[in-house]
C-alpha cells in the first residue's frame, strides 16, 4: 500500500540543531503545535497536539532557517522517528509559512 500522507498546520515549538547522518545526510527534528476543532460522531471536539517530525536534506535546511512560533503547513508521512526507533514521527516534505 503506497497510502501515507500527512498534513497538518500549528506553530512551530522546538527546532533541533542541524546535524548530519554518518551518509552526509542534513537532518532536523522539530516539534509543531497543532489547535483546531474537528467534528467528531457528528460533534464538535477541540483538538490540541503536538507532533514529532523530522527533515532531512534541503528540507532540513530550510527548516533550520526557521524560528520557534513560526506558524506553517507541514506535509509528509508518518515513518519512524529513526531506525533505531519505534516512535512515530512526520517525515517532512512539504513546509508552507501561513
Amino acid at each position: 500500500m503506497d497510502c501515507n500522507r500527512t498534513e497538518i498546520c500549528g506553530t512551530i515549538t522546538e527546532i533541533g540543531s542541524l546535524r548530519y547522518s554518518p551518509a552526509g545526510v542534513a537532518v532536523v527534528e522539530l516539534k509543531i503545535r497543532h489547535v483546531s476543532r474537528q467534528i467528531e460522531a457528528g460533534k464538535p471536539r477541540q483538538v490540541e497536539c503536538e507532533v514529532s517530525a523530522v527533515a532531512l536534506a534541503q528540507m532540513a535546511e530550510t527548516v533550520a532557517g526557521l524560528v520557534p512560533g513560526a506558524t506553517v503547513k507541514l506535509a509528509g508521512f508518518l515513518a519512524r522517528k529513526s531506525r533505531m526507533s519505534l516512535q512515530l514521527a512526520l517525515h517532512v516534505n512539504r513546509i508552507d509559512p501561513i
